[in-house]
């Protein structure tokens, strides 16, 4: 059975022949029940205070738990994140490559045209050349000719008539005749 203050304050002894003097044994009974009242008081602050302690733990431990928890999504979106990037990294770099070798590949391909457009001009230059050689030197070689072919302007052409008359015969005069007239109409060669 428990005992509370109260009880103390209250409790009455019987009296017997010779017994205490029951004022001091009141005085010092509610002394008593005064401190253990005290002692109850300061227990159940302490209980409350211990309470509330355990309560902050609790709370603690749930915020630890919980900063815990955020620490480790965090960890795991940063690793996400991260993986992220660099494969994403990796896909700009691959794109950037595979675009440079499309560039050189243009590039050269643009070059070996320009090159084969060069060959291909100067293939025709030397074509054109040698035709322009040749039509040179056929113009020549008519030039040579045409002095051969050609009368001498200083040859009388009263001479040119009786040479031609001569090689011809009687047959020709007639030819002849008409012949020197056309040799005065047509112009000069050129030298």
């Amino acid at each position: 059975m428990k005992i509370a203050p109260i009880d103390i304050a209250h409790k009455t002894f019987s009296r017997k022949v010779m017994g205490l003097d029951p004022d001091e044994v009141s005085d010092f009974l509610r002394d008593v029940a005064d401190q253990m009242e005290e002692l109850i008081r300061e227990r159940n602050s302490l209980k409350e205070a211990l309470r509330q302690k355990e309560l902050q733990v609790m709370e603690y431990k749930e915020r630890d738990e919980s900063l815990k928890a955020t620490l480790q999504t965090a960890t795991k979106m940063a690793d996400q994140i991260r993986a992220d990037a660099e494969r994403e990294a990796k896909l700009i770099i691959n794109d950037a490559n595979h675009k440079a070798e499309l560039i050189l590949k243009d590039s050269r391909d643009s070059l070996k045209k320009i090159y084969q457009e060069i060959a291909d001009i100067k293939r025709l230059r030397m074509q054109f050349e040698v035709n322009l050689r040749s039509l040179c030197q056929a113009h020549i070689a008519m030039l040579d000719q045409s002095h051969v072919t050609m009368p001498d302007p200083q040859i009388n052409l009263a001479q040119a008539a009786a040479t031609v008359t001569a090689t011809q015969g009687p047959s020709a005069n007639m030819a002849g005749a008409s012949m020197p007239q056309r040799a005065q109409a047509a112009p000069p060669p050129r030298t």
